[in-house]
């Protein structure tokens, strides 16, 4: 049997599989976010246009999904937070990475996925692509002319600042 390339233990029969065949319906913005990986994996372009809201199906491009599909090696799934998107919610966010190669270069797609329930069904809305977050700096900046902060007496910029 084969695993569910969404990363979860299950077998894709069991689980993306079912969402994708519309034998079970996604009771959860996460659920729709790892069959939609799933859907790429397997170049299921139905279930990415038809979970996609409709309001937002507009420049749906079939054929750029699709070689982006068949001429990717999708590597994994991982879901690095969800906010709301729960059964009992009408929206909800997935931040996702999907880790693929692309003509032999590995890759990540990080993006922030929006998610509405309508007449009990999730669609996908819009996604927001995640860039690099901002290094925080945890020390004070040290001056040109301030003392180096190796300890050798010398200015910052005579000594390890240069």
């Amino acid at each position: 049997m084969e695993k569910c390339p969404c990363g979860s233990t299950r077998t894709y029969e069991d689980c993306c599989g079912m969402l994708i065949s519309g034998k079970a319906p996604a009771l959860t913005a996460d659920q729709v976010m790892r069959a939609r990986y799933s859907a790429y994996v397997k170049v299921e372009l139905d279930y990415l246009f038809s979970s996609t809201h409709p309001d937002h199906r507009q420049g749906y491009d079939h054929k750029g999904t699709r070689l982006w599909a068949e001429n990717s090696q999708w590597d994994g799934l991982e879901i690095l937070d969800a906010k709301g998107g729960g059964p009992a919610d009408s929206e909800g966010k997935v931040e996702f990475i999907a880790s693929y190669r692309e003509k032999g270069l590995k890759r990540e797609y990080h993006e922030l996925a929006n998610f509405k329930k309508e007449e009990g069904r999730w669609y996908f809305t819009e996604g927001k692509s995640v860039g690099p977050k901002p290094i925080v700096r945890t020390e004070p900046k040290v001056g040109r002319n301030d003392p180096c902060p190796c300890g050798s007496g010398k200015k910052n910029k005579k000594c390890c600042g240069i």
